[in-house]
């Protein structure tokens, strides 16, 4: 199946207050989903017998600061019946005082356990319902999302004890 009618599918399933958007860039499509919806369309993608997207191959987060929404998290599919490729995606924002939340697409591809356990850590994104939110790369008292686009460069005393102070006493 070609990449616009895996769109047009979608489209025609989910309509546009689900498939808020879609894009083509190099030959391969993506779709921006509502993230309250994101289980329902995953659902959809693995289980449809035209569609078979089994194999989750990535799942990774994107920091847009200063944009709102400011996170979008990205979901690479491929099915392996059909060879085809696709990708979907979905912004959430944080609220303030509040990490940003999405559910956990765990239940319907366990591989991605590993793949939302890192986003989880280094973008502070929550996953809903994800059964092991432990972390990956970083000691556990650390606060830190190192890969948001607000982190400092330098790091922060927390995850830097053993620097000197900054000049100006930051």
């Amino acid at each position: 199946m070609k990449q616009e009618e895996i769109v047009k599918k979608l489209s025609g399933v989910f309509g546009p207050d689900v498939i808020q958007s879609t894009t083509e860039f190099r030959g391969e499509a993506a779709v921006t989903v509502a993230a309250d919806r994101i289980l329902e369309v995953c659902r959809f993608l693995k289980d449809d017998p035209d569609l078979s997207f089994a194999f989750l191959s990535f799942v990774g987060g994107v920091d847009w600061y200063p944009q709102v929404p400011r996170f979008e998290m990205v979901y690479q599919l491929y099915s392996v019946k059909h060879r085809h490729r696709f990708r979907v995606k979905a912004r959430i924002d944080e609220k303030p005082g509040a990490d940003p939340v999405i559910d956990s697409i765990t239940e319907i591809w366990p591989t991605a356990n590993w793949h939302e356990r890192e986003t989880a850590e280094m973008f502070g994104i929550v996953f809903r319902n994800h059964p092991d939110p432990r972390k990956l790369l970083l000691p556990d008292n650390w606060k830190v999302h190192p890969l948001r686009k607000d982190f400092p460069v330098i790091g922060t005393e927390e995850d830097t004890p053993d620097l000197p102070k900054r000049a100006g006493g930051s």
